[in-house]
């Protein structure tokens, strides 16, 4: 079960859900991974749609990792994604907004 409140999204890889969440130290991962100097030039950088394929994976697994999974990016190259492309587009932008909306 997630917790939307809590910023966290669910995502099903290899038939398995998993829960992603950007904390503070998955955010950091990401910033580093990406080459970006803040949080606000990673956020822009999604909401400009300036962002490949590569960056929503690095988004997932910094999620993912988030979560509490300790795997890689290499490990979700042959993986079967629930929604495939779009559900995978689709709980990426889910996870930004969910991560910087603060609860209501």
């Amino acid at each position: 079960m997630i917790n939307p409140h809590a910023g966290e999204v669910m995502l099903e890889i290899d038939g398995q859900k998993q829960r992603l969440k950007l904390t503070l130290g998955a955010l950091a991962e990401l910033e580093s991974a990406l080459g970006e100097e803040t949080i606000l030039d990673l956020v822009a950088r999604f909401e400009e749609g300036r962002f490949s394929s590569r960056d929503m994976l690095a988004l997932i697994v910094a999620g993912l990792r988030g979560g509490g999974w300790h795997g890689s990016a290499e490990d979700l190259t042959t993986a079967e994604i629930g929604g495939g492309l779009p559900g995978a587009a689709r709980a990426a932008a889910e996870l930004l907004v969910r991560a910087f909306t603060p609860p209501a």
